[in-house]
Order: C-alpha cells, then sequence, then structure tokens
C-alpha cells in the first residue's frame, strides 16, 4: 500500500503534491518533513463510506494513525474525510490529457485532500 503526501506553501494557502512513499516508509518520511520542513501538523485521510461511516479501511488507517501519534509526539495529527478525492484526482489527470498512474494520483489526491482542509481553515493556521 502506498501513501500520498502533499505539502501547504509558506504560507498555508496552496497545497503541493510532494510524492508518495510505501506506508511502511510512512513514519521516517513524516520524521524527516518535521525535521527538514518544520511541519506540525498532519492531515490525515479517512477513507469513510459514501454513507460516512467508519468502514475496514477506515479502521485501518485510524489504527495506524494512533501509532503514528506515538512515533511522533510533538505534531498534531487531524483526521480528514477523504472521500472522493482520488476519483476527483483521477478525474483531473483525465481532463488535462494525463493516464491514471499508480503514485501519480495518491499524491494528487493527498494535495487535494489537504487543500480542502486549508479553505476549511481560510488559509490562516493550517499546515507547515
Amino acid at each position: 500500500m502506498r501513501t500520498g503526501i502533499a505539502l501547504s506553501d509558506p504560507d498555508r494557502i496552496v497545497a503541493s503534491p510532494l510524492g508518495v512513499v510505501p506506508s511502511e516508509e510512512l513514519p521516517g518520511a513524516l520524521r524527516r518533513l518535521v525535521e527538514e520542513e518544520g511541519v506540525s501538523e498532519v492531515v490525515v485521510g479517512v477513507p469513510k463510506t459514501l454513507k460516512g461511516e467508519v468502514g475496514f479501511q477506515a479502521r485501518k488507517v485510524l489504527a495506524r494513525l494512533d501509532a503514528l501519534r506515538g512515533e511522533l509526539p510533538g505534531v498534531r495529527f487531524v483526521e480528514w474525510d477523504e472521500r472522493l478525492t482520488t476519483r476527483m484526482a483521477v478525474a483531473g489527470t483525465k481532463a488535462s490529457g494525463g493516464k491514471k498512474r499508480g503514485g501519480r494520483v495518491d499524491h494528487l489526491a493527498a494535495a487535494r485532500m489537504l487543500q480542502e482542509f486549508l479553505e476549511s481553515r481560510g488559509g490562516s493556521e493550517a499546515l507547515r
């Protein structure tokens, strides 16, 4: 399984796709972002069902999130409903003439989710 990663700009207005890491490498990747980029808050996509319920996949993500909180105690983790972000990223890629290419869509979906989060907070207190 892969995890898409995105970062906000220093003004916390625009999200940009950063890359994709294998899920087992996520703690190390986040640790590097904390050290090198000064990240203090991480938005984690929770894949709820279309009815907004916590299903099997969401429970897996929430269990992993609990582990990350223990591994990175100085980081604030925010749960975010990621329903449809991958579909929107795929649609955006196809609309621009691209094709779905595994990790490409994962980090585009991460950027879309982060952008939604930034906009929900007005860009003033979001990630970095």
